[in-house]
């Protein structure tokens, strides 16, 4: 049974590349939404099993789009995996994976193999 991802970014080139390797490796079934706007209609609708969530879009960005998963009753139970161009001052490594509460923070470009674990991982499939 493949993974439920739902990828809210608004560069759709990106979530398109992230979508085709994600499925080619056959554990993952990927939604994507590039309006963030849209973002809480379509995890309502596709009941993702992790959430892969851009910081910096235009209309609601990251932290206002995870504020509405995490008051909706049935998605404040998903795992949130953000991803960002945006590196913290003094960061060195592109393959960082900082943990801040409950979110995880990936860097873009994303490793692919290390997006992979994180996914399974969030999930509880180690």
């Amino acid at each position: 049974m493949a993974h439920k991802v739902l990828i809210v970014d608004d560069e759709a080139g990106f979530t398109k590349l992230l979508k085709m390797n994600l499925e080619k490796s056959g554990q993952f079934e990927v939604q994507i939404e590039n309006n963030s706007m849209k973002a809480l209609a379509t995890a309502q609708e596709f009941a993702p099993d992790v959430i892969l969530l851009d910081v910096v879009m235009p209309g609601l960005d990251g932290g206002d789009v995870a504020a509405l998963f995490q008051n909706d009753p049935v998605l404040k139970k998903v795992p949130i995996i953000m991803l960002t161009a945006l590196v913290s001052p003094g960061e060195t490594s592109q393959d960082a994976v900082a943990q801040s509460g409950s979110l995880t923070v990936l860097p873009k470009p994303v490793n692919l193999e290390k997006l992979t674990r994180c996914l399974l991982d969030a999930i509880g499939i180690v």
